[in-house]
């Protein structure tokens, strides 16, 4: 199939390759020469603006987007909508919330153009093992899109699915990455627990490699657990802040919006959120208040 893409970055380059590698006739958005050349080196057909890309592809066009959330997709998405006409197909394959999406969707149906939200999973080794793929969208321009989908997934028939109309995909992504807020946020208390317990001596590496295999708790993030203690078995030079992209907070709002108890999800957020805190003032007051009723010893920061 014939589609541009618009954000070659960490995760947009790679899926533009995999699709190139799968015959696909890829046009990226590229702004310098250097970047020109490596998209060539690709297999990438590379354009030099949004009017570019546009000119370059097929008609009915289809332009996936896999750019940052919020306002950089309804920037891009006033660029387009001039260039675009009825039955293109826009696909929105970063995080954005699907509030948005679904905002974006009912905007551009007015137009007749389509817009799909692609909710997407696999980090910097879906080029080499393929995507989890959450689709949204109405049923014509999905079908329509199905080849890309089956060669960007880990298999024509594994990996990747039509979840729902317009939002659900980015929807199901959303609550797929507060999980990886709970699992992660449970490999890192476990490996710290053992890793204070001294009299033991624990190779923590040793323990994630057993565990790979035959364990319960066996997973992709266990193995990227042990990747990262063979490489750093101390973890020295990682400072203790964690970030987040934002899906992990919109899940715990959904979840109270619904009714739902999420206290894993939600107690893993606010981990992430308190690793930031260098001068915890929460902290220095309960260590005040210790002292106040107790007379305990404060610590001298």
């Amino acid at each position: 199939m014939d589609l541009g893409m618009i954000g070659m970055g960490r995760m947009g380059g790679p899926m533009a390759q995999r699709l190139a590698r799968d015959g696909h006739r890829v046009t990226g958005l590229a702004r310098t020469r250097e970047a020109f050349k490596q998209l060539e080196e690709q297999g990438i057909v590379p354009a030099g603006s949004h009017e570019d890309l546009v000119s370059k592809l097929k008609t009915p066009r289809i332009v996936w987007l896999m750019i940052p959330a919020g306002d950089p997709v309804d920037e891009t998405i006033d660029i387009l909508l001039p260039l675009l006409a009825s039955d293109d197909v826009i696909i929105d394959g970063g995080n954005s919330n699907y509030k948005d999406t679904q905002r974006r969707s009912r905007m551009l149906k007015e137009s007749g153009i389509h817009y799909v939200d692609s909710g997407t999973s696999g980090g910097v080794w879906g080029l080499k093992n393929g995507y989890s793929i959450m689709v949204g969208g109405d049923d014509e321009a999905v079908a329509r899109l199905r080849p890309i989908f089956e060669s960007l997934a880990p298999a024509s028939d594994k990996g990747w699915g039509h979840v729902g109309p317009s939002g659900a995909g980015h929807f199901t992504k959303m609550v797929h990455n507060g999980i990886e807020y709970g699992l992660m946020q449970a490999y890192g208390e476990g490996f710290a627990i053992m890793r204070h317990k001294k009299e033991f001596n624990l190779d923590l590496h040793q323990v994630a490699e057993i565990w790979r295999d035959g364990s319960v708790v066996q997973s992709w993030l266990l193995d990227l657990t042990a990747a990262a203690l063979a490489e750093n078995p101390d973890l020295e030079g990682i400072a203790p802040y964690v970030s987040d992209s934002g899906e992990g907070r919109w899940t715990v709002a959904e979840a109270i919006d619904l009714d739902v108890a999420a206290p894993v999800i939600t107690l893993a957020l606010l981990q992430r959120l308190q690793s930031r805190d260098s001068e915890s003032f929460s902290n220095k007051m309960l260590s005040a208040l210790r002292n106040q009723f107790g007379g305990h010893e404060m610590k001298k920061g």
